[in-house]
């Protein structure tokens, strides 16, 4: 696994041993960074159920200011740590050992530019990060990868990637005066 693009491009990554873990494919994770790219200059960004943390590691190697990585495996930390140390990422991101659905429900609004969410397929977990951001609005973006027969609520963009499905959802541009704050980007 490597990073596909931006300043770190074709750098390897180390993965860890764990079977669990499903790291995001290449494809799909530059076709998502690809449909951010007009959002990652400078961005907050957030990488729940991290893992190795390639997405996070994508999005500041395309610009990114900042990203914050929330994983609880041992191996995957491990993984994670090694990333961010051999990409010398130290001061511009945070780890935090924690479950990803108490911590995302936990989050106030606006405490990211973008947030990533990557849960286990076959889990129903991906569904609680969707309610909690759309009851706290902890981000501007919330990009989540997820099985093709996984339902969930439209978006503002879906791509998909044969099995897997790239769903994008977002707050309105806060400059835009004909669209209530509360309001969410969906598909028609």
């Amino acid at each position: 696994m490597r990073i596909v693009g931006g300043k770190f491009a074709g750098r390897t990554l180390t993965s860890p041993q764990d079977f669990r873990v499903r790291p995001t494919a290449e494809a799909v994770r530059a076709g998502m960074l690809d449909m951010l790219a007009a959002d990652l200059k400078d961005a907050r960004v957030l990488d729940l159920f991290a893992g190795t943390g390639a997405i996070g590691l994508e999005a500041v190697s395309r610009g990114a200011k900042s990203a914050d990585f929330v994983e609880f495996r041992p191996d995957s930390l491990h993984a994670l740590r090694a990333n961010i140390a051999t990409l010398r990422l130290l001061k511009s991101t945070r780890i935090f050992k924690r479950d990803a659905i108490p911590f995302a429900a936990g989050l106030a609004g606006g405490s990211y530019d973008i947030v990533f969410a990557d849960p286990p397929y076959g889990s129903r977990q991906l569904d609680l990060i969707v309610e909690s951001w759309l009851a706290s609005r902890f981000s501007r973006i919330l990009a989540v990868e997820h099985a093709r027969t996984h339902e969930l609520p439209r978006g503002a963009s879906r791509r998909v990637f044969e099995e897997t499905v790239v769903t994008i959802y977002r707050l309105p541009a806060p400059t835009s005066p004909s669209l209530s704050p509360s309001s969410v980007a969906f598909v028609p």
